[in-house]
């Protein structure tokens, strides 16, 4: 009896086993069907509307936002910041006062070349008097100490204007209105350089997108031409504007022969206090515009030795056409089509 039912038991677990095992191949078997059947079946049936509607044909370039009117500031000599009077964000107008170093050095060295210019002057005047009227038998004595004399003067004089124009500059002035957007040190008591940029001012007024086009590119551009701008740094909003300025010259530094392209935004679209100096993008400049017309997305318009065509009303269903203007992600399209037909692709 005991050897009936340990028989019984193991019949049980290999029929358990055996159902497992037939219900791991049904699974493994549907996601199979899945993967490789219904999923490629899918994908092969893809498919879209002739529509009507506006197409554009577009040369995008890219490009950074600059300005006519940009500036970086900094003082001609080495000092400390004696004074600042103004701050990032401040509106300045043209020639005002933005920042000063000490003038102490700065005049004193003044001082010392016009006093050196005083005793050269009266050097000169001496030397002069002693050869005076000995122009027709000037020794070379004479003529070398009159020269000499007269060298020192003009080296005096160089000084002299070299040092009143340092003390000239030690103030910092606006070179047009325009916004402060960067202040190296917005306090007095402060060691710079004469290399170091202590004040960026921009007017705002002046900003444009700077774009780049190669002589292949440039045929198809001209003055006036709207332009649609779209930065890296904000992708969602869409800028409007017009071309202001093509360079009739090759750019100069660059590897291939590109010209300058100057856009100007137009200003209701665009907020002065928002966009920054540097900011890239891509300029979309239209060439060709059609409205009320028929397309279809780009990769539903296929082409053999015939021409190109459509898949129309089904897989095998090839109804030939002629295309027109191709925009981003819509293509004109002429023939035996209608709006509202199912493409296949």
């Amino acid at each position: 009896m005991a050897e009936i039912k340990k028989k019984t038991l193991i019949q049980r677990i290999w029929a358990r086993k055996k159902l497992l095992a037939v219900v791991a191949v049904l699974v493994v078997g549907w996601i199979g069907y899945q993967r490789f059947v219904v999923l490629p079946r899918k994908a092969a049936v893809e498919t879209a509307r002739v529509e009507k509607g506006e197409v554009k044909e577009e040369l995008v370039l890219s490009g950074e936002i600059n300005a006519d009117e940009y500036a970086k500031l900094s003082f001609l000599t080495s000092g400390q910041i004696a004074w600042v009077g103004a701050k990032e964000g401040d509106l300045v107008k043209k020639g005002q006062a933005l920042a000063k170093i000490d003038t102490v050095t700065l005049n004193a060295t003044y001082q010392q070349a016009k006093a050196s210019l005083r005793e050269e002057e009266a050097t000169v005047e001496n030397i002069h008097d002693q050869v005076k009227g000995h122009s027709g038998d000037e020794t070379f004595s004479q003529k070398d100490t009159r020269t000499a004399a007269e060298v020192a003067k003009d080296k005096a004089y160089e000084a002299y204007i070299a040092a009143e124009y340092n003390l000239r500059n030690a103030v910092l002035y606006s070179p047009f209105t325009g916004i402060i957007t960067y202040l190296a040190h917005p306090f007095s008591g402060v060691n710079v350089l004469f290399s170091e940029t202590q004040v960026e001012v921009i007017n705002p007024n002046t900003i444009y997108f700077d774009v780049t086009a190669d002589q292949n590119e440039v045929i198809d551009l001209s003055m006036g031409q709207k332009v649609e701008i779209i930065l890296d740094s904000l992708p969602d909003e869409e800028l409007e504007g017009e071309v202001v300025f093509i360079s009739y010259a090759p750019k100069a530094g660059e590897a291939g022969t590109v010209y300058k392209i100057k856009v100007k935004f137009v200003k209701d679209s665009f907020d002065v206090t928002k966009y920054r100096i540097g900011m890239s993008g891509d300029a979309k400049f239209i060439l060709d515009q059609k409205d009320g017309i028929l397309f279809a997305p780009p990769r539903f318009i296929k082409s053999d030795r015939n021409g190109k065509y459509v898949q129309l009303g089904g897989k095998n269903n090839k109804v030939y056409l002629e295309t027109g203007l191709e925009g981003e992600d819509r293509i004109e399209i002429i023939g035996d089509v209608k709006e509202g037909d199912t493409l296949y692709d």
